[in-house]
């Protein structure tokens, strides 16, 4: 047996044996796929799957690839194998619905006439002249279009999210109407604080990928008929009219997504720079959510010692702990509902409380919620802040869990049962109702979720937490399409090293006590230093009496040796980490190694055994 195995005639039977099982399998499991990536980054979602299904017309897709231009480039390569793969899946799971057309645009070539054409992004080579292309355009019967003009690397973890919304736009032309009420500048605009004009948020660019949004007015007396969702996005000021009218569309069975805030940190409103206190960034509904079964303080915010995002500030200085500025993970977040259950990591800023009222018939559903190590504090303190680690002084938790977000449903009353004067009488019940409401507006803030990049003109945003998600997981759910929610939160987010933060934590509450103390020190022996040489007369400085030298001597030795232990303790903050780190350069260098190699010689060892025996 062994010498047919090695046997010329032996490694032709195994070929032909390879060649038999590839071809059976092809015919007898067509469509078998193993995906052993730790995110499954080759297996396409749900709600991708419901998409590609349900179609109805046929979709063309256009891959636009420079392949001969690329040819040296093997990490952008990588990236199109990837692309071209997905969309071949795309393709097989459509079922016939869905074309796919891989186009090289060579240069002066009708392909790259119609590269431009669609508004592909094209990317000039330096090394050659010619020019890159790497998007995507999708055509329907209607001869409707959708691009990605190019896909960048940085994008990678968003790309079935991107293909699934393009071929979704393209199977539903009409897409859903969304009215708008907003006290932040959405849509871009003049920074009071920098004298700059603004892009537009990424938020809302991504709805407008979705939706088409009808602007409305403050002060409206009836929400038009073809809106389907109402967005509200720090609704400060509304009219009385306003209020009602809202009262009535959810009573009439509308769907309602509310962003409030009892301190919006983006409000840079005229009204809200002349008001000294936090008042003037407060936003609220009235008298609409105690009719709606929710306690909420707009003068409160919530602090969590617990979630608290590490900030930078300023050169020189460590990071300091901001306890109003929190980091929701996975457990913090509602894993049942359609809305939050495919999000990963939100970010929130100075964001108020929910609770359920009592006694309301309302139901009351957390979304998003704080730890027990938590507490509510006047918005003003964080008006007048200029360090973050001040929120830590007097911090007290008052083991109460607080809600930054919350799902209400069910039976609800009017908080107009009068109605208003001059006009009739409205609903005054609801069987079922369908609010989403968020006591923080800054989370959709660019700066609170994603980082935004000009790449030859052309706006890359990448996101690091899933608070976009939000917004459109909320705003796909009370449209009636949930197709996307499940693909919309996939992909390569940051992956904080855990054992790391917590280490960093701890050691930031063993010292921070002392490194105040000598920081207060510091300034203390700074300021009686300035004190005495500017007592001196500047002519007579050199004329200083043996008592004045030692006393400003002795002030700059005490001033030297706090440096010191201030560089003490801040070295000692990274100590345990740097253990950390030694222990994993022995166990990859030495140990992991080792064992490999004791674990070949016991099997040498084993086999010899047997053949003695």
């Amino acid at each position: 047996m062994k010498r047919l195995m090695y046997s010329g005639t032996g490694l032709l039977v195994l070929l032909l044996a390879f060649i038999a099982f590839n071809m059976a399998s092809s015919v007898l499991l067509p469509g078998a796929r193993l995906d052993l990536t730790e995110q499954k980054l080759y297996t396409i979602s749900p709600g991708t799957r419901q998409i590609l299904e349900g179609l109805e017309e046929p979709i063309t897709l256009n891959f636009f690839f420079s392949d001969r231009a690329s040819k040296d480039m093997v990490v952008l390569r990588n990236h199109a194998r990837r692309v071209e793969e997905m969309l071949r899946e795309y393709q097989r799971v459509a079922g016939g619905k869905l074309q796919l057309q891989i186009i090289d645009p060579q240069p002066f070539s009708e392909a790259e006439d119609r590269a431009a054409e669609y508004g592909l992004q094209a990317i000039p080579l330096t090394q050659t002249g010619d020019k890159l292309y790497f998007g995507l355009a999708g055509t329907n019967s209607l001869a409707q279009r959708e691009v990605i003009p190019f896909f960048a690397l940085e994008q990678e973890g968003l790309l079935e999210y991107e293909l699934s919304r393009l071929v979704n736009s393209l199977a539903q032309p009409d897409k859903p109407r969304i009215g708008l009420i907003s006290g932040l500048p959405l849509g871009g605009g003049m920074n009071p604080m920098t004298g700059q004009q603004t892009a537009p948020w990424v938020v809302l660019e991504q709805v407008r990928q979705l939706f088409e949004i009808d602007n409305l007015d403050h002060d409206i007396d009836r929400i038009p008929e073809q809106v389907k969702v109402l967005l509200l996005v720090h609704p400060k000021g509304l009219s009385e009219a306003a209020l009602f009218a809202i009262d009535q569309f959810v009573l009439g069975g509308g769907k309602l997504l509310a962003f409030v805030d009892p301190f919006a940190e983006m409000d840079f409103s005229q009204e809200a720079m002349m008001d000294a206190m936090a008042d003037g960034k407060a936003s609220d509904l009235g008298p609409l959510l105690a009719a709606w079964g929710v306690d909420y303080d707009p003068e409160k915010v919530v602090l969590d010692a617990r979630l608290g995002m590490s900030v930078g500030r300023g050169q020189g200085q460590l990071p300091a702990r901001h306890i109003g500025w929190l980091e929701l993970l996975p457990a913090h977040l509602d894993r049942e509902d359609t809305v939050t259950a495919p999000l990963s990591l939100l970010t929130v800023a100075s964001a108020g409380a929910l609770q359920p009222r009592e006694g309301s018939q309302t139901r009351f559903l957390p979304l998003l919620s704080s730890t027990v190590d938590s507490m509510l504090v006047p918005s003003s303190r964080l008006a007048a802040l200029r360090d973050p680690e001040q929120l830590l002084n007097g911090f007290k938790a008052d083991a109460q869990q607080y809600h930054f977000a919350a799902r209400l449903q069910g039976p609800a009353a009017t908080a107009y049962p009068e109605g208003l004067e001059g006009r009739e009488p409205g609903l005054r019940q609801s069987d079922n109702i369908n609010v989403l409401l968020v006591a923080d507006t800054d989370l959709l803030s660019d700066r609170m979720w994603v980082q935004v990049q000009d790449f030859f003109g052309q706006r890359i945003s990448q996101p690091w937490a899933d608070n976009g998600g939000l917004l459109v997981n909320a705003l796909d759910n009370l449209s009636g399409s949930e197709a996307l929610i499940s693909v919309r939160s996939r992909g390569d987010f940051s992956r904080p090293f855990v054992v790391v933060q917590e280490l960093q934590r701890q050691a930031e509450q063993r010292f921070r006590a002392s490194e105040q103390r000598l920081q207060q020190q510091l300034a203390e022996t700074e300021q009686r230093l300035a004190e005495l040489q500017q007592g001196q007369d500047p002519g007579q400085l050199t004329e200083l009496s043996p008592q004045q030298e030692q006393a400003i001597q002795r002030f700059i030795d005490e001033r030297l040796d706090i440096r010191k232990q201030l560089r003490e303790v801040r070295f000692r903050l990274n100590a345990d980490i740097e253990q950390l780190g030694t222990r994993l350069k022995i166990i990859n260098i030495a140990l992991v190694p080792l064992l490999l190699t004791l674990g070949v010689l016991g099997w040498w060892l084993i086999g010899r055994l047997r053949r003695r025996g």
